[in-house]
């Protein structure tokens, strides 16, 4: 697959990678799309910015980041491993192009506040990404269809995991991507936290074509080693911080609360959130989804606040002014001690189905493949002189300790209000039930 060049290379000025370099023109015109200028405003961590107020940054300069790591792998292939023959298990260049704007592309579907938007109404990032990308209606599609005409439709099925060649689907999508390689390092920068930094440089030496898909140099395994433990702490340490998802679940819960109203027909008495309308009516165009962005959404809370609503207007104020729910940890065999704080939280005058919520938290830092899965994980492969390959976990002891064991935790969100003092306040008996429960953060 060809593309025409630019006369001279474009480059942005990126924290994490220096310059990303753009040489198509495809690549740059994919950017200059309102499709792909909407991720400037979509945060790329949601509410962890309430949390690490660094965290500012956004999808655009994520897919940006994606998009060079994919380039980089790319010119590493064609320099070192490139392709003499069919079926040589080495790298075709020709497959730089689709890689390249899947890389670019991968995230365009996401809604603003990320996944606690899918959560709520029940959308699907990845889904959507195909949608805009194989939809007349975009600027996306048209761009690509002028490459060919069915070069949407293969841009899609990367983000499938369709693609009929696995190099090019691993690259985007493995347990080490060039998605997750930019997050992280993105994350740990943006957050101020070191827990995400590992050797990029490095693995970009080892990293290497096979028939079957992408593995690494056995040279190079303290890199790869490296990088997942720097992704096991980054979610211990920041994508699973209790505060973070306290504020999530305000978010979580102010929507619901905006549905319920609507499907009582009590949203339109004050001001009608038009632009979230097809959401609350399940019926989405891809012109709807791609409307809403962290802002309109921020603009309607900032309504909401003078809502008649008493719980939608104090949901409105939790968020905007960042008053989180707190939180205690507690086991799946507790559930019914968990209905018995709700009903301490309602006698305290809270409606539970708006002020608490159970989050469960768990990631698998690494994942051995099993075929049966209902999603098998593409296992990562190390790559001796005799060019015989190895698993990760059989040759690392510290990556075998995380294999195939689930990491977090299963939390229980509640007013603030249920931790305060029980004798300045007129439900004293039910505030000290409720904290008589606790012990360290955790149920009792």
């Amino acid at each position: 697959m060809e593309a025409d060049y630019l006369p001279r290379e474009k480059v942005f000025r990126d924290p994490v990678h220096n310059y990303i370099h753009v040489q198509q023109r495809v690549i740059l015109d994919l950017i200059n799309t309102p499709e792909f200028q909407r991720l400037r405003r979509i945060k790329q961590l949601g509410t962890t910015s309430l949390t690490f107020h660094g965290a500012e940054h956004s999808r655009f300069g994520h897919c940006l980041g994606v998009y060079e790591i994919t380039r980089r792998i790319c010119n590493t292939f064609a320099q070192n491993y490139s392709s003499q023959k069919p079926g040589d298990g080495c790298w075709d260049d020709h497959e730089r192009l689709v890689v390249l704007c899947a890389a670019l592309l991968h995230d365009i579907g996401h809604g603003p506040y990320s996944h606690t938007f899918e959560h709520i109404f029940h959308t699907d990032h990845e889904a959507w990404t195909q949608k805009i990308i194989t939809s007349p209606q975009t600027e996306v599609n048209q761009i690509l269809q002028q490459i060919s005409p069915d070069f949407p439709q293969q841009v899609a099925s990367v983000i499938a995991k369709t693609y009929p060649n696995e190099q090019v689907v691993q690259m985007i999508s493995s347990q080490i991507d060039a998605d997750r390689m930019d997050y992280l390092l993105r994350d740990a920068y943006y957050t101020g936290t070191q827990y995400g930094m590992f050797d990029l440089t490095r693995i970009m030496r080892v990293i290497r074509p096979y028939q079957g898909g992408i593995a690494f140099n056995i040279d190079g395994m303290h890199a790869v080693e490296d990088y997942i433990v720097s992704r096991f702490q980054m979610y211990q340490q920041v994508y699973f911080h209790p505060v973070s998802r306290g504020m999530e679940v305000v978010l979580m819960q102010l929507l619901n609360r905006a549905q319920y109203l609507y499907d009582q027909d009590k949203l339109a008495q004050f001001a009608m959130p038009h632009l979230l309308i097809p959401f609350f009516k399940k019926q989405i165009s891809v012109t709807d989804y791609i409307r809403l962005d962290d802002g309109v959404l921020n603009t309607y809370f900032n309504i909401w606040r003078d809502h008649p609503d008493p719980i939608l207007r104090d949901l409105a104020h939790r968020f905007l002014d960042r008053h989180p729910f707190k939180s205690i940890t507690f086991e799946p065999a507790q559930r019914e001690k968990i209905q018995q704080l709700q009903t301490l939280v309602q006698n305290a005058g809270f409606d539970p189905h708006f002020y608490t919520a159970i989050n469960n938290s768990f990631d698998l830092p690494y994942d051995l493949y099993h075929p049966s899965a209902k999603e098998p994980k593409t296992q990562i492969e190390l790559q001796k002189p005799d060019g015989s390959l190895q698993e990760l976990s059989t040759v690392s002891p510290i990556v075998r300790a995380l294999s195939g064991r689930e990491s977090g935790d299963h939390r229980f969100y509640f007013p603030k209000e249920m931790l305060d003092q029980p004798e300045s306040s007129m439900f004293a008996p039910d505030l000290t039930a409720f904290q008589k429960q606790i012990i360290n953060g955790a149920l009792k």
